[in-house]
């Protein structure tokens, strides 16, 4: 009984890596040829101007800790260039205190739009628009216990925005 059962695990991990299966995060579909990579500032369709620099960044330090490629200031000097376009955010009341019917709980809404492109061929190696991102953040009903959360949030939601980007080039999702 316990050859069988050595016998079905073997044969199952044989048909999964015969039909293309791997472990995430292991892939790497970007042509060997881009070894830089240029995060420039988004264009923003929206009056947040934090998140023009905020996201860049956090996608710049993304790429340049965890995955092979260096990290270029000057788009000219890049193999690649990582264009973005934060298309709407929006900030709205998530969670409400029922007995002062105000907000308790904030929750951060972004919407942007990204393109890989081979600086040399001008082909576009990775494309994604519409992509919606999350960050919930708390908000003092009691105005002498606020403290402004926003700014912590919207760093939380780069770095989610900056690993999930990241990912989805590589993997190419």
């Amino acid at each position: 009984m316990r050859r069988v059962s050595i016998l079905l695990a073997l044969a199952a991990g044989i048909i999964s890596v015969s039909c293309g299966y791997h472990v995430g995060g292991q892939a790497d579909l970007v042509p060997k040829s881009v070894q830089t990579i240029s995060v420039p500032r988004f264009n923003a369709l929206t009056t947040r101007y934090k998140l023009v620099d905020v996201l860049p960044q956090a996608i710049a330090q993304e790429f340049s800790g965890h995955t092979r490629f260096h990290i270029a200031n000057d788009p000219s000097a890049a193999d690649a260039v990582l264009n973005g376009t934060i298309s709407r955010v929006y900030f709205g009341a998530s969670v409400i205190d029922p007995p002062t019917g105000k907000a308790t709980t904030v929750q951060i809404t972004v919407v942007l739009s990204v393109n890989l492109i081979d600086r040399r061929t001008g082909r576009i190696l990775y494309s994604r628009s519409n992509w919606s991102f999350r960050e919930s953040y708390q908000y003092a009903i009691d105005a002498h216990q606020f403290f402004d959360e926003s700014g912590p949030a919207l760093d939380r939601l780069g770095r989610d925005v900056a690993r999930d980007v990241v990912s989805s080039v590589v993997e190419n999702f």
